[in-house]
């Protein structure tokens, strides 16, 4: 017998939840489906730290956003789609869990993708994903007539680009296409990706719940992040297996920390619950330029652990394309912050100005690094983003209490 609460639900018919279903919030099986990103994100930045220890942080770029748009792009496409249709029935898990083995097969080609440009296991788990995808959106046609055309306008865009992702791939492999075709074939492709969602919803719109979105988004932001804490450690596990503790290391691991703190900080500063719910038409701009948020934190992570494995070891990096590595993605995160959450909200947080401010700043200072070394440089951005949370906390804060006012007002 089940504990009482509890009911199995072998099959429940797939239609729209309701917009405004009271406490709605991640369901166990989204959290699962989360986890399996985490391998696919640290397969991603590990590998990008290593280009940067090695100096080629420039060629190693292109390879890792090209990987991430992957693994962002199917993550977001399965959020969106179980917010309108989460049934959590049996044929549901299953689809997910496919949609999860599709994660890890991408995630076992990420080094591959990065050393030779082989991206067949990355392709192929991309496609596992998507087709698992297609089956849900074909099911939510059947099953849901009043947004049927949406929904199969979703089956069938999805379906044709996964045939444009396996042709270019085979293109390439057999050489009929020179490998200089295959990014712009990609950004080709990558942006057909991005025009469905806009396309298939002309018809009607997806059923999708604002604080349930937001709350998604915040939980991933918090496995980008803890994906970094990660990474920082295993570069602190390097410089201790080279040397014995010391200062500059000590300093670099509370730094890293501090601003991985306050990144947290800021990103929650904003009630994007609240913003979606009244904006809902801005939904795009808001859920797209999250790629460069997400992008900028797995990114921060890579720096973090290289800026940390220095300490004890000799790279071929250099002290300034160390710190930049970390500065560059953390002054994209502060400027791209209050860039999406501008359209949903009328005060974003951080402001305009004390984000510019603080992104001028932590761009200026890994040129100081030859001087005063890589932990000082990173205790400096450190400071430089705490400085933003405490300018941004104030406004925050009577916002929250005209908020609290206005409420009781009505009341």
């Amino acid at each position: 017998m089940p504990p009482a609460g509890i009911t199995y639900r072998i099959r429940v018919r797939m239609s729209a939840r309701a917009i405004d279903e009271p406490h709605r919030a991640a369901s166990p099986l989204e959290l699962l489906f989360d986890l399996t990103f985490v391998a696919a994100i640290a397969a991603a930045t590990a590998q990008f730290a290593h280009d940067i220890a090695d100096g080629h942080a420039s060629t190693g770029l292109v390879p890792f956003l090209l990987v991430f748009f992957a693994i962002w792009w199917a993550w977001m496409n399965f959020t969106w789609f179980a917010s309108s249709y989460d049934t959590d029935d049996v044929a549901y898990r299953l689809l997910t869990m496919v949609q999860m083995a599709g994660v890890l097969v991408l995630a076992a080609g990420v080094p591959a993708a990065a050393d030779h440009s082989d991206y067949r296991a990355v392709t192929l788990g991309y496609l596992i994903m998507r087709i698992a995808l297609v089956a849900q959106w074909v099911r939510a046609g059947i099953e849901d007539a009043a947004r049927r055309r949406t929904a199969l306008r979703y089956a069938a865009g999805i379906a044709a680009l996964q045939v444009g992702w396996a042709l270019r791939l085979v293109l390439l492999e057999t050489g009929a296409l020179p490998p200089s075709a295959g990014l712009p074939l990609f950004v080709g492709l990558a942006v057909l990706e991005l025009s469905v969602p806009l396309w298939a919803e002309r018809t009607r719109a997806t059923n999708w719940h604002p604080h349930h979105i937001a709350e998604r988004y915040g939980l991933f932001t918090i496995i980008l992040l803890g994906e970094s804490v990660l990474a920082t450690t295993r570069g602190v596990g390097g410089a201790l297996e080279a040397a014995a503790t010391s200062g500059p290391l000590v300093v670099m691991a509370v730094s890293g920390l501090v601003l991985l703190f306050a990144l947290w900080w800021l990103y929650f500063l904003t009630p994007t619950g609240e913003g979606l719910s009244d904006r809902r038409h801005r939904s795009y701009r808001w859920g797209y330029g999250h790629y460069g948020i997400f992008a900028a934190l797995a990114a921060l992570g890579a720096g973090l652990e290289v800026a940390a494995e220095q300490t004890g070891h000799d790279l071929k990096a250099s002290p300034v394309a160390i710190c930049y590595a970390i500065a560059i993605p953390a002054a994209a995160f502060v400027v791209l912050l209050w860039l999406v959450n501008a359209p949903i909200v009328a005060r974003p947080v951080p402001r305009p100005a004390a984000a510019l401010g603080c992104a001028l700043v932590v761009l200026l200072l890994p040129l100081a690094a030859p001087q005063a070394g890589v932990s000082a440089v990173v205790a400096a951005i450190a400071a430089a983003c705490v400085l933003l949370v405490v300018l941004s906390i104030g406004p925050a804060a009577a916002r929250e209490r005209r908020s609290r006012e206005t409420a009781a007002l009505s009341e």
